[in-house]
């Protein structure tokens, strides 16, 4: 994977129904109904309301055997009334349904949790290697057969790994870890491998945005080491609603997607589902719009780790930096109205050339280097075209905007050698967390602890 430059991840095609997911087809935006799937009618009207909503793929529950059988009612008014779009059956617990729902539904999604392992209990069961064993030929005895009727039927599957919800045998060995849900993903894959099925789709999801991008990054690592290529299928899980629903979602989703891994998304509000599908698309356009970008010449840092989320080490500055937490600046210059939120309180606000009349007391001020003053609270910004000026500056933090291209050696010289200076890393490059991601590997190539 290239760190720096966007590019889609190669995969496989997985047909479902009337699209095609992975390789070089488009992201597919799906999202799920949140009906009874025994109400028909009420399923059907949702569908439609979806579909109008602009998804790709629609997934319904179908927790038994009569929800399954339901399903083929909801599928056959949709077909009668002209709607193409794929639906998925979402199964927890019970094969029998599987095998029902695989002979309706364009795709299964069965969870490795509790397809085959029975429901968690969080007790703790020392497995020897025999033992463990005949615990997977006992899922591969459930697992076989439920592939040969999706075989039969053209159906394709998502393996859907839900972290919080892994059996107790993988818990026993992994842990409820990243890992963990790798693991127990990887033995579904075996054993579809070993059968030829490969119209498979992979999700890794978890409601901590950390753990799902890691998940997520640590099974591609695992599945390229083994040569196996599969679609993703990206989501947070229960990621709220409104505001915070959707902020959640772009940090999970967004953060996969810049790396070019994901193949469909589901934004999971506590919305109706049709308010799903523009944050979904919103996100997948705004991800996209970097195909084909101007390159970024970076050089990866020698022990970086895609998998760790250790902070950088940097100096300390004042309250920037160190062992502090990130500081919040809110960039005022171009708006009159200097009010402050009690519940939202920034702790620097930057203010442009001059520090207005009407600037909030005991608030610490950022302002433009020519026409700073040194006073309590108030802080110079330094640009590279003012950048000679910094040595003689006398302030106790001096703040220094900055972008990649400008981080030439001799810069990187200054930042190394220049006390009490914090970076504002800016980009204007469609792809930005590429090219900032390169200014921090040359950062930690050059040795450089500067605060960012």
């Amino acid at each position: 994977m290239d760190y720096f430059n966007y590019h889609r991840r190669s995969t496989i095609d997985v047909h479902i129904g009337n699209i095609s997911m992975g390789g070089n087809h488009p992201v597919v935006v799906q999202t799920m109904t949140n009906t009874n799937t025994l109400d028909t009618e009420g399923s059907v009207a949702q569908c439609e309301r979806i579909i109008a909503a602009g998804a790709d793929l629609i997934r319904l529950t179908t927790q038994g055997v009569r929800e399954a059988e339901n399903l083929r009612l909801i599928h056959q008014q949709l077909r009668e009334k002209g709607y193409s779009t794929p639906l998925s059956a979402d199964i927890h617990f019970n094969p029998r349904a599987a095998h029902v729902a695989a002979t309706v539904a364009e795709k299964v999604r069965i969870n490795p949790g509790n397809f085959v392992d029975k429901q968690k209990t969080f007790a703790v069961v020392e497995y020897t290697d025999e033992e463990y064993v005949q615990e997977l030929e006992k899922i591969r005895s459930k697992v076989v057969p439920f592939l040969q009727v999706c075989k039969e039927h053209g159906t394709a599957v998502r393996i859907g790994v839900n972290h919080g919800s892994l059996s107790d045998r993988i818990m026993t060995r992994f842990g409820d870890t990243p890992e963990g849900m790798v693991e127990s993903c990887m033995e579904y894959l075996r054993i579809a491998l070993d059968e030829g099925f490969t119209d498979i789709v992979i999700s890794m999801k978890a409601s901590n945005t950390l753990l799902m991008t890691k998940a997520v990054r640590l099974l591609v690592d695992r599945m390229d080491k083994e040569n196996i290529h599969f679609p993703l299928h990206l989501g947070v899980t229960e990621a709220g609603d409104g505001e915070d629903g959707r902020m959640k979602s772009a940090v999970g989703i967004g953060a996969l997607l810049s790396d070019g891994l994901g193949d469909t998304v589901r934004v999971s509000l506590s919305e109706d589902p049709e308010a799903e599908v523009p944050v979904a698309r919103k996100i997948v356009d705004y991800v996209a719009k970097r195909e084909g970008h101007k390159p970024i010449l970076g050089e990866l840092y020698p022990g970086f780790s895609p998998f760790s989320t250790d902070k950088r080490e940097t100096r300390a500055v004042r309250n920037i930096g160190g062992g502090f937490v990130p500081v919040v600046i809110s960039d005022r210059n171009a708006i009159a109205d200097m009010s402050i939120n009690p519940h939202f309180i920034p702790d620097y606000i930057y203010v442009g050339d001059n520090v207005p009349g009407n600037f909030p007391k005991g608030m610490k001020s950022i302002v433009d280097f020519p026409n700073w003053e040194d006073r309590i609270d108030n802080f110079p910004m330094f640009t590279a075209g003012n950048i000679s000026d910094i040595k003689e500056c006398q302030a106790a933090v001096k703040f220094l905007q900055l972008s990649y291209p400008q981080l030439t050696d001799e810069v990187l010289s200054v930042l190394k050698n220049t006390e009490k200076l914090v970076v504002i890393l800016q980009t204007s490059h469609v792809n930005g967390v590429g090219e900032q991601r390169a200014f921090f590997h040359k950062l930690l190539n050059g040795h450089c602890d500067i605060p960012v």
